[in-house]
């Protein structure tokens, strides 16, 4: 089945974006990227450094895995960081992609929606084509809509916490709302059920890093997480059963019993 899907200017198979920070070593990332069959990579300009600390034998290394690279404003606190870095990774990766991070707290991590919009709104006036993390916040997510941006990635839960999809309510509600956007939820993500329940929402794509990397073995866990995304998608095209609130007997009765007791 071919069930490719579009993503700004290049067609995609793979349904999960795959982060690149966190992994024991080089190696052990790339045994998880093919393991994934991710075909989209993020990756920090701010926290790789790429003029100093080794950042140009980082880059080498992504270009060897032959993937899309998509380069994240990761660390940046208001909107003029942001478009500044989008400006450097243009540059950098020679890409025209940008996933946009703006962080507004320090606790959670939570995205500064405020700034996020007026950077969103700049950048695609520059020719960014933009992948916009943020909450699942459905006005915010309408505005991004409205400012140009095709690719909306609202947050499951907090960064890095494994918590999975705490809000499945307003996840919901985004995909019912949005439906001519590609919705890819990005953080959060701890398990593979996590990832199925997502795609059984509809959603077109998981960015997962922090649950393959941190784990005791990322290539396996990035096998388990290929598979859940094949097997939530498949479920929502199925399309399935509404929930109920009664039972309801699989096998209808009709008539009598085909076998009575001999009291009877």
């Amino acid at each position: 089945m071919d069930d490719s899907w579009q993503v700004y200017d290049v067609t995609l198979q793979s349904r999960l974006f795959l982060g690149t920070a966190q992994y024991p070593s080089p190696s052990i990332m790339k045994a998880a990227v093919e393991a994934s069959n991710a075909q989209v990579l993020t990756t920090s300009l701010r926290r790789q450094a790429p003029a100093t600390g080794g950042g140009e034998t980082w880059w080498k290394q992504l270009q060897a895995l032959g993937r899309h690279i998509l380069p994240n404003t990761a660390g940046c606190r208001n909107a003029k960081e942001a478009i500044t870095l989008a400006q450097m990774a243009r540059e950098l990766f020679e890409t025209n992609w940008i996933k946009l991070e703006i962080t507004g707290d320090d606790y959670n991590l939570q995205p500064n929606t405020l700034e996020l919009l007026v950077a969103t709104e700049e950048l695609q006036k520059q020719g960014f084509n933009v992948f916009a993390y943020t909450t699942e916040d459905l006005v915010v997510c309408k505005r991004l809509k409205d400012l140009g941006c095709q690719v909306i990635m609202p947050w499951g839960s907090p960064i890095g916490t494994g918590k999975g999809i705490l809000n499945p309510y307003a996840l919901k509600t985004l995909r019912e709302r949005l439906t001519d956007v590609n919705l890819v939820v990005d953080a959060g993500i701890g398990l593979p059920s996590h990832v199925a329940q997502v795609m059984e929402l509809g959603f077109d794509g998981v960015l997962l890093n922090t649950s393959i990397a941190r784990c005791d073995d990322p290539a396996q866990m990035a096998v388990a997480m290929h598979h859940a995304s094949i097997s939530g998608r498949l479920a929502y095209l199925a399309g399935a059963i509404a929930e109920r609130e009664t039972a309801v007997a699989s096998t209808p009765v009709i008539g009598t019993p085909f076998w009575q007791s001999k009291e009877n």
